[in-house]
């Protein structure tokens, strides 16, 4: 797959003090004990238990890349509450290229964005319709293919909260859109669907920090598997 690179990597260039949270964070302990994070691919995912920092470390390339820390291209300014860490401060972002669009789309804070589109009457670009005045999944669909324009950065926090399976495969084939459009995305997730995305880079995070690894190695592909292959069988082991 070509490299639509508009972020090649990221480093720390400060330190992380021991009283601070990030400091206990796997994804954070990677970046202070290795010099680099390589975005070599077009897709690049993180993947990982809850708690282990894949949301942090997402929220702060996506601020200090210019996003708003709630979500947003680039021109939103708007905060709900001021709740982002300050590791977005501390790491240094390798920029290659530069896009032409960009979108910092988080599951947990869209219902504030759909808001603020809604207060500035920017509607017109996403559909014509108010988010608000469409199912969750219908409004995280009609936000992909009404506003990611292509030639872009696009950032993505566990996009498959709102989405059905179904509508997790439609994501994907917007996704290949964008990329063939010149596009680079960065996106955590806990999907199983989502990351088996060909020739996508799959970054697993660990208490032992971050690797490089292949989707049928994922601990959620495997779990997923179990499961579907013998729901029952796990069933009776979760509940005895």
């Amino acid at each position: 797959m070509k490299n639509n690179e508009f972020i090649s990597f990221i480093s720390l260039k400060d330190t992380i003090p021991e009283s601070s949270y990030l400091h206990d964070l796997a994804a954070v302990k990677h970046l202070m004990s290795n010099e680099r994070l390589y975005f070599s691919n077009d897709i690049t995912f993180f993947v990982g238990e809850n708690g282990s920092g894949k949301s942090t470390l997402i929220e702060a390339i996506a601020v200090a890349y210019g996003y708003n820390a709630e979500g947003g291209s680039r021109n939103f300014n708007f905060s709900t509450r001021n709740s982002h860490s300050d590791l977005c401060e501390k790491i240094t972002i390798a920029r290659k290229n530069h896009p032409k669009d960009g979108f910092f789309l988080r599951a947990e804070s869209f219902y504030n964005v759909a808001s603020n589109i809604d207060e500035i009457q920017a509607t017109h670009n996403y559909g014509g319709i108010s988010l608000h005045n469409q199912s969750h999944g219908e409004s995280f669909l009609t936000l992909v293919q009404e506003r990611f324009w292509g030639n872009g950065l696009y950032i993505l926090d566990e996009p498959e909260a709102a989405l059905s399976p179904m509508k997790l495969l439609t994501l994907m084939a917007e996704i290949d859109r964008l990329v063939k459009d010149n596009s680079q995305f960065i996106i955590a997730t806990h999907s199983p669907i989502l990351m088996a995305f060909p020739n996508a880079l799959i970054y697993e995070i660990t208490e032992d920090g971050i690797k490089k690894t292949n989707y049928k190695d994922t601990e959620h592909y495997q779990i997923t598997r179990r499961f579907l292959e013998n729901p029952e069988r796990m069933l009776k082991y979760l509940f005895q």
